[in-house]
């Protein structure tokens, strides 16, 4: 059998080269060249191994394209069929990521336990033995008797396996740890993950079988491996949280079939990974009286809102430079947020240490925390606790005015129904129905607000 040949890839500008170089010849960028298989002329009446699946279609109208909906099949976790939309699509490939240890296999091997009693599912590992994988299944109770298991990291070899089994669902643990004979690289390569993944979504498309790729992670937190990587795959999956946490947070990065920042919680026990129903309460603390320096707000994750305590400490500062620490929260937007703090509302925080924590773990990314931090500032400089059962949300912009926030009616629904009786939001987000049990202050000035507190 011929050898390979193989060819160079500079992952910036996509020029090639035939052998490997430190700086790349085409753009002049150092360390970017990858390895990759070199094509090859297909001899007559041969596909090429990319080769389209299916026919190419005519050009037609859009309006005339019915659209229909993508069937699912639930995997029996309801806080993972939240994340991925409603469940598994036949065909579909998954990419999961997280740290080390967060619970990426458990979760899966759970799932496929049970789909497993409807439907035919293997489980391939290449980086534990079989005996490793029983003993965790043992470890959790779970009824693993039509789970099928391949411990393998030839590609070629998994293509031959999901042939011959032909699973409805593949779990490929882990995307880093499969090499493809085609290429000399090792596994864990640039070369070799995009080779392997680009394959393994083919194959899925072409058989229909679900894929679930487990990816590794980089010390940044992103995914290892090139970045077409989560082009290539229909949903990208992330795992948070801390290791020494017994909470886990999966959130959707990208989906193909559903909608994207949604947000599954998780309680890891001694019988594995457990949906939380509720996870605003995971996300408040327990006060016994209130406390200054708190603050809860809602805060939207996907379609789920979310009570979520801001905490903030204030305190003389003891350097020249005031230090600005933030958990949770963007670290710039606090500096703008007290800037705007002193120019409108005339509260000066120049000479004080400002920390400020989002309980639980939670990451908040969206601007309509801007209000709950500032309030829970305030509120710790002072050093007099916010009023019993107040809950807020609203961005604020530069010129000191509230921004409304999207989805407010759910916002408040939600802590309606969590016994909260004081909503300070938004002027834009006024409901035109009162909400039963929750008094509804309105605003539309950031002084405005902090008068508002100041008189109760």
């Amino acid at each position: 059998m011929a050898k390979v040949k193989s060819m160079f890839v500079c992952s910036e500008c996509g020029g090639t080269s035939p052998k490997w170089a430190g700086k790349c010849p085409h753009c002049g960028a150092w360390n970017t060249l990858d390895e990759t298989t070199a094509p090859t002329a297909s001899p007559t009446g041969a596909a090429h191994r990319y080769a389209p699946l299916a026919a190419s279609s005519p050009v037609r109208k859009l309006s005339e394209i019915e659209a229909r909906e993508t069937p699912r099949f639930p995997t029996g976790i309801d806080e993972f069929d939240r994340v991925l939309g409603g469940g598994m699509v036949a065909g579909g490939v998954i990419l999961i990521g997280g740290d080390p240890g967060i619970g990426k296999s458990t979760l899966l091997l759970q799932a496929l336990a049970s789909l497993s009693a409807s439907r035919r599912v293997l489980y391939v590992s290449g980086e534990e033995s079989g005996d490793q994988v029983a003993l965790r299944a043992t470890r959790l109770g779970l009824e693993t008797g039509n789970v099928d298991l391949l411990a393998e990291i030839r590609l070629e070899a998994i293509q031959a396996a999901l042939t011959d089994v032909a699973p409805e669902v593949a779990v490929i643990d882990s995307i880093q740890t499969v090499y493809s004979e085609q290429l000399t690289s090792a596994p864990g390569s640039v070369a070799q993950v995009r080779e392997c993944a680009a394959q393994l979504t083919r194959f899925a498309k072409q058989r229909g079988i679900t894929i679930v790729l487990i990816g590794h992670v980089t010390k940044e937190g992103a995914l290892a491996g090139p970045r077409v990587l989560e082009h290539i795959v229909d949903t990208v999956l992330y795992f948070e949280g801390d290791t020494h946490s017994s909470f886990r947070l999966i959130r959707a990065f990208k989906n193909r079939f559903g909608a994207v920042n949604e947000l599954g919680v998780f309680a890891m026990t001694d019988r594995g990974l457990r949906g939380v129903p509720n996870p605003s309460a995971l996300f408040l603390s327990q006060h016994d009286q209130q406390v200054p320096g708190s603050c809860v707000m809602v805060t939207q994750e996907g379609s789920r809102p979310l009570l979520v305590e801001i905490q903030a400490l204030v305190d003389t500062a003891h350097v020249p430079n005031p230090r600005r620490l933030s958990v949770g929260l963007e670290g710039n937007r606090l500096a703008m947020l007290l800037a705007v703090l002193h120019r409108h509302a005339g509260v000066a925080a120049f000479d004080q240490d400002v920390f400020v924590n989002a309980v639980g773990g939670v990451k908040i990314t969206e601007p309509a925390a801007d209000l709950p931090v500032l309030l829970a500032i305030t509120s710790s400089m002072r050093n007099r606790a916010l009023p019993k059962g107040l809950i807020t949300f609203g961005e604020v912009g530069l010129a000191g005015e509230i921004r409304p926030a999207p989805r407010g009616q759910e916002r408040l629904r939600e802590a309606a129904k969590l016994g909260f009786s004081i909503a300070l939001i938004p002027k834009a987000n006024a409901p035109r129905q009162p909400i039963e049990g929750l008094e509804i202050w309105a605003v539309d000035r950031l002084d405005a607000a902090l008068d508002k507190l100041r008189g109760e």
